[in-house]
């Protein structure tokens, strides 16, 4: 379930950027020869006026081709078509390619899925708020209501009593008992003094797991006067319309710039050999987080959602060839130049960039599988 779940969620978000490029490009008479749903080999397919729609076997996502927007094809229409007498239809093929476009427009073209997909997290961030939104108690967010607070589990430390118990991040701890003892109103502080009293001795939590309603119970033993847990009084804030967009929109700035200082970080610290592009999760790692996001219900999908639609646009703005930030670099040295750049180097530079990420995948995704062992 968590992979076809994982399957559906990335193809949303894939379709959702290229529609961005494909709505852009056509709002500015460009012409678009295809949109694809999934990845070939193509299965079927329909014309409607100048563009096919085509879906295809491998549902990871999808595509658009624009006329114009690789680098070959541009160098044709420059020199293939201006250095000749040319016919009425070539004229006006020419002036509808992307390359033949105002600078400008062709950098709203290639920004307008980046932009989609901010645009989605905010939507799902806000019907996430208006749906009930797992909230702190000490966040901004408090001075709302909020609705069901208990204490969760943030973070289990691997290895720790609270780990070999069967705890996990998310649970949310009902009460604690030892011996005749039993603490039920709950929250950190209380938690904490209760399992430093009882340091040397067995301990009972009760804890429900998930959206379920049962309380499960397990016994942990103290190990220097810690169980391994950091943790926080969680509510749900259940937003009105006007006012959960509001905060969709806060919640997507703060993610987004979180994503890009994280990012940053991560790639400088990987250059100065501090840090590794293998702590990251993979698509193997990304389903098990999509299992863990079903087990805890609705509003916790639409985040991890909105949480990859945000990494998704962060990602595409690097200046990397063969990103969205790649072409726009492009785009702003041929501005500066003055000319367009030789497509046998663009070109190049976007098959090795496309080689690299790949390759990046391919080491992320066997990190992945090594974690599982």
């Amino acid at each position: 379930m968590s992979v076809v779940i994982f399957i559906v969620i990335l193809l949303v978000l894939v379709l959702v950027h290229e529609f961005g490029h494909f709505f852009t490009a056509k709002r500015f008479g460009i012409r678009v020869d295809e949109f694809g749903f999934g990845f070939p080999p193509k299965l079927f397919g329909f014309k409607k006026g100048e563009t096919e729609y085509s879906f295809n076997l491998l549902p990871l996502g999808g595509f658009v081709k624009i006329f114009g927007e690789n680098f070959e094809e541009a160098d044709f229409l420059e020199v293939g078509f201006l250095d000749r007498e040319k016919t009425p239809e070539q004229i006006e093929l020419s002036k509808r390619s992307l390359v033949n476009k105002p600078k400008w427009q062709q950098a709203l073209v290639l920004f307008a899925g980046v932009f989609a997909n901010f645009l989605l997290a905010w939507l799902l961030f806000s019907v996430g708020f208006m749906s009930g939104f797992p909230t702190s108690v000490g966040s901004e967010m408090a001075g709302y209501k909020l609705q069901d607070v208990n204490l969760v589990l943030v973070s289990v430390v691997p290895d720790s009593p609270a780990y070999i118990g069967g705890l996990k991040s998310g649970d949310r701890i009902v009460n604690l008992g030892s011996g005749k003892e039993i603490l039920s109103e709950i929250n950190p502080e209380s938690l904490k003094s209760f399992v430093v009293s009882h340091a040397d001795n067995e301990i009972t939590v009760g804890y429900i797991h998930g959206k379920g309603r049962e309380v499960n119970f397990t016994k942990i033993t103290p190990k220097n006067n810690s169980i391994g847990i950091s943790m926080d009084m969680i509510g749900t804030a259940k937003l009105p319309f006007f006012t959960a967009f509001l905060e969709g929109m806060r919640l997507t700035w703060f993610v987004a710039k979180g994503t890009a200082v994280g990012l940053y970080t991560l790639i400088i610290d990987s250059i100065q050999g501090k840090g590794s592009f293998t702590s990251v999760a993979g698509p193997i790692g990304m389903v098990g987080i999509v299992g863990d996001a079903y087990e805890f219900g609705f509003v916790y999908l639409l985040s991890f959602a909105a949480l990859i639609s945000i990494n998704l646009a962060i990602i595409n703005l690097i200046p990397f060839p063969a990103l969205d930030g790649g072409r726009l670099l492009f785009l702003l040295i041929e501005k500066i130049k003055g000319s367009r750049m030789n497509p046998k180097v663009a070109n190049t530079a976007n098959m090795v960039g496309f080689s690299l990420l790949i390759f990046f995948m391919l080491v992320i995704t066997y990190h992945d599988v090594i974690k599982l062992l």
